[in-house]
């Protein structure tokens, strides 16, 4: 099944994802490369100012190696309704987004993404394991290990540094 490794995951390499057109995706391709994963969604409060400043750091890092993987989410007051087509739809039309946009996951519950039981185990939140609300975000590292965990109120621009201290240009 696509997304559960075989033994026990050492690293989000570890995992093959479906994107949002049905695709396989290892994400062993990103090795050496900086990541930020984020559960999105397109009518929620935070869209707008995450989105922007997503773009923002994708398009000034991306050269040096960050990449940003979205991962849409409807739990969190069914703010992601859309199919997959729309999703991208919206994020590469109105935002002009260009990172990979993955299949709509589930990130809490007895449906949770064994990609997401991986990240949530790696960095625990304020409440326990749980994603509290849309564009939640986890920084990988080079090695793709979770470097830390922020939450939906974090502005991604505010993560800045973390970043550039990763990608080692500070």
């Amino acid at each position: 099944m696509a997304g559960q490794p075989e033994e026990k995951p050492q690293s989000v390499y570890d995992f093959t994802l479906k994107d949002a057109k049905g695709n396989d995706v290892d994400l062993n391709t990103y090795k050496g490369k900086v990541l930020l994963i984020v559960n999105v969604a397109s009518k929620c409060g935070l869209t707008d100012s995450n989105y922007k400043d997503l773009n923002h750091l994708h398009e000034k890092y991306k050269d040096q190696g960050l990449e940003i993987l979205a991962f849409p989410c409807n739990q969190f007051g069914a703010q992601e309704p859309g199919s997959n087509d729309e999703i991208v739809e919206f994020a590469c039309t109105r935002f002009k987004s260009e990172f990979p946009i993955f299949d709509k996951i589930e990130v809490n519950g007895e449906n949770t993404s064994p990609f997401y039981k991986f990240l949530k185990s790696a960095k625990w939140g304020l409440v326990g394991d749980n994603i509290q609300w849309n564009f939640a975000k986890f920084l990988v590292d080079k090695n793709g290990q979770v470097s830390d965990r922020y939450y939906p109120t974090t502005s991604p621009l505010s993560m800045e540094r973390d970043i550039k201290v990763l990608l080692g240009i500070e």
